[in-house]
C-alpha cells in the first residue's frame, strides 16, 4: 500500500449496489451537517471514505479506460490503514482494503475517481487499487479468507470494465514501471488467486 505522492510512492515498506452512510471525517456528517448517503461500486463493501486531498475527482471511464488491477499489501494493520487514507496530509489512497481475518471489505475511493496508490501516474489513472492487510515477509496475513474475497471483488471490478483475468491486467505494485515497493511479495500466491479469479467469474 505505502504512502504516495501524486507523482510517485512512497515507501512504509511496502453488478449491484449497496448504500451505505459516508461521513465527513471527525464529524460524521456530510458537509449539510447530515448523513450523507454514498453508493458503493461493490455489493457487500463498507464505505470508509479516503480525505479529498487523497485521490482526484475524475469520471472513468470516460475521462481515462480503467485496464488494471493493483494488488497491493498495507504493512500497516486494517483500521491504521483506513486513518492514513483519512489523513489529508498523507497524500496517498485505494480504492479498497480487504481485512486478512474475514476478507471483510472497505471502499474508500470510488472506482470513477483516481486514487493515488500506484506511484505511476498512467498506471493511477487507469487502474483499480486493492490494498490487503497485512506485511510482505508474513505468510500467514494471507489467510483463504482474504485470497476469497478479494479475488471475487477482482473478478468484479475486471467484469465491469472488461479486463482479462491474466497477470498483465491483474498485477502486483511491484511489477508497476517505477515503483520502489516490494508488494505484495514472493508470499503472495499468483497462481491461487487468479484461479479463484477466474473461478469468480465462471
Amino acid at each position: 500500500m505505502p504512502l504516495h505522492l501524486p507523482s510517485r510512492r512512497t515507501i512504509l515498506c511496502g453488478a449491484g449496489v449497496t448504500l451505505a452512510t459516508a461521513a465527513t471525517p471527525g464529524t460524521g456528517l456530510a458537509a449539510s451537517g447530515t448523513p450523507a448517503r454514498v453508493t458503493v461500486d461493490y455489493p457487500g463493501a463498507q464505505w470508509s471514505p479516503a480525505s479529498p486531498d487523497n485521490y482526484r475527482t475524475a469520471r472513468r471511464p470516460g475521462s481515462d479506460p480503467v485496464d488494471r488491477v493493483v494488488i497491493h499489501v498495507t504493512h500497516e494493520h486494517f483500521d491504521d490503514v483506513l486513518s492514513i487514507f483519512r489523513n489529508p496530509d498523507r497524500k496517498t489512497s485505494a480504492h479498497y482494503v480487504v481485512r486478512s481475518a474475514d476478507g471483510h471489505i472497505c471502499q474508500c475511493v470510488r472506482e470513477k475517481d483516481i486514487a493515488w496508490h500506484a506511484g505511476n501516474p498512467d498506471y493511477d489513472n487507469r487502474s483499480i487499487g486493492i490494498d490487503h492487510e497485512g506485511w510482505t515477509n508474513g505468510p500467514t496475513w494471507f489467510t483463504q479468507e482474504m485470497y476469497a474475497s478479494s479475488a471475487a471483488l477482482t473478478a468484479a471490478v475486471c467484469a465491469r470494465y472488461g479486463i482479462p483475468l491474466d497477470r498483465t491486467h491483474i498485477l502486483g505494485h511491484n511489477e508497476v514501471p517505477g515503483a520502489i515497493c516490494t508488494d505484495p511479495g514472493a508470499n503472495w500466491d499468483w497462481d491461487h488467486y487468479l484461479e479463484l479469479v477466474r473461478n469468480a467469474r465462471s
